[in-house]
């Protein structure tokens, strides 16, 4: 399973361990990932998903999931979400 949130797209980043000597060695930093399930007021269901912590905190602060998914951009949504995105627009119309 890839550490890739499901819903923004953030994935591992790379950096330095810096010692107290100043030596520079690579290093991997992961997200915080979260097993949650999402529930959808539009659709009247959950949906199991790994998404990052601060996704989860812009998805309170955005008004719900339905609302996050709505204005998420399509081009870093997972294929599931995508399939999510596309049920809500047709439940909207």
């Amino acid at each position: 399973m890839a550490r890739r949130c499901e819903l923004s797209g953030v994935g591992p980043r790379s950096g330095n361990n810096v010692s107290h000597a100043n030596n520079k060695t690579k290093r991997r930093f992961l997200p915080n990932l979260c097993d949650v399930t999402l529930h959808s007021d539009r659709l009247g269901r959950g949906f199991k998903m790994r998404i990052a912590a601060s996704t989860l905190r812009s998805i309170d602060h955005m008004g719900g999931f339905d609302a996050y998914l709505t204005k998420a951009d399509e081009s870093v949504l997972s294929p599931t979400a995508l399939k999510i995105k596309r049920e809500l627009a047709k439940a909207a119309s």
